[in-house]
């Protein structure tokens, strides 16, 4: 199975940024999610985080939130997501991540969570709301296998964003405002300065940038102080509103992958 890391390097290697798209597994509609999946690596998105839907998603703004609330009444949940990943994977090499909640996992078993996501191509997993000091309890031997991506955000410390580079493992997720996901930057100087001061202290691992980056002026604006960048509201809101073939949010995917080549 491809390592994230050095599937980032590589990319890294030959004067481009990565692009990471988040979608909400099984939205907007869990008959075609994943050919859309497809359609959307196939547009330029080297790597894809598929959140499982959660009806408390305390990370995430409304637009994710409603994209969640849709697909949990759509009947998806994390062995649905397991299946799409594992039907994803028949069709790509490029790096699938699981991102998601605590409770969900809890509820279905750690050890059982972590062996599916083996089994079924899983790259690495992002759950937001274990702290590093609940690491080694959450993360336990059967992740041993799968990278487990920790986030830092504009409050984290010099000392604990070392910690978290040392026990993260594929990057570390960037959080590039204090809030939820789809929020606009109010500062973006504060945010680049943020950004510069979390890439310097970084050794270990690749540094992404998410949250807030909504276009490609984002995109040009935090590219260059990172290794790559995640884009999730803004595709699930264009996704809100598009045609059945998906066109203006591959248009977007586009535009942004050629943004930071």
């Amino acid at each position: 199975m491809i390592n994230i890391a050095n599937y980032i390097s590589n990319k890294n290697s030959k004067g481009e940024k990565v692009l990471s798209v988040f979608l909400t597994s099984g939205f907007p509609d869990k008959n075609n999610f994943v050919e859309l999946a497809l359609k959307i690596l196939d547009a330029g998105a080297d790597m894809l985080e598929i959140g499982f839907p959660f009806s408390d998603p305390l990370a995430d703004g409304p637009i994710i939130q409603h994209s969640s609330q849709i697909a949990l009444e759509n009947g998806i949940n994390i062995q649905k997501t397991f299946n799409f990943i594992e039907d994803i994977r028949k069709h790509t090499d490029k790096p699938l991540i699981m991102m998601g909640y605590a409770n969900p996992v809890l509820s279905f078993g750690t050890k059982r969570f972590a062996e599916t996501a083996k089994n079924t191509g899983v790259n690495g997993v992002i759950i937001p709301d274990i702290p590093i000091e609940e690491y080694e309890n959450f993360f336990n031997e059967e992740f041993s296998n799968l990278d487990t991506i920790l986030l830092v955000t504009p409050t984290t410390s010099n000392d604990r964003i070392k910690l978290i580079d040392e026990k993260s493992s594929g990057f570390v997720y960037c959080v590039s405002v204090s809030g939820t996901t789809g929020l606009k930057h109010q500062n973006k100087f504060t945010s680049v300065e943020f950004i510069k001061r979390t890439y310097s202290v970084i050794k270990k691992n690749k540094t992404l940038v998410g949250f807030g980056i909504s276009n490609e002026e984002d995109a040009k604006t935090f590219a260059p102080f990172c290794d790559g960048i995640i884009v999730g509201s803004a595709v699930i809101s264009s996704l809100m509103n598009d045609d059945k073939g998906n066109s203006k949010t591959l248009k977007l995917i586009k535009k942004l992958k050629g943004t930071i080549i």
